[in-house]
């Protein structure tokens, strides 16, 4: 069985590791203030270009329309620098992939479904109706009315 080998310092604990958890602290925590601020110049984005749809209600429509619509596009652009947004573009795009892999069922397998689930469904229709029928039968019979 093969042993794993740690580079260690002087003092005996592995190399690195002290200093990477320290850095990676500070940088986790700047990135996170970072973030925030970009969130929240997004969402100030967004909300200035809702804000100039109601406050300018002598404007015309269109303008006022492209008013949201360019305060949306800030704000997506703004927040998709942040490390959120990068993840969530990550994401997609993996999602993109697997769905390009996905077997789509023919136009005649998806009819063939269609039918056999409306017999099936009418199979149970009919089933759970005579089963109600002879309960309300036996119910009736039983009580005397």
């Amino acid at each position: 069985m093969p042993a794993l080998l740690l580079e260690t310092e002087p003092g005996g604990s592995p190399a690195g590791t002290q200093t990477d958890k320290m850095a990676t602290t500070t940088e986790t925590e700047q990135s996170g203030a970072l973030d925030v601020l970009k969130l929240l110049i997004a969402a100030g984005a967004l909300v200035g270009g809702l804000f100039g749809y109601y406050y300018y209600v002598e404007v015309s429509l269109p303008l006022r329309v492209l008013m949201v619509l360019g305060g949306l596009g800030a704000g997506l652009g703004i927040a998709m620098t942040s490390t959120q947004g990068k993840r969530l573009r990550v994401f997609v795009q993996g999602s993109r992939v697997e769905i390009r892999k996905v077997v789509w069922p023919t136009r005649q397998e998806t009819t063939q479904t269609a039918i056999a689930v409306f017999i099936f469904t009418l199979i149970m229709a009919l089933f759970f109706w005579g089963l109600d029928s002879l309960l309300l039968w036996i119910t009736r019979t039983l009580v005397g009315s």
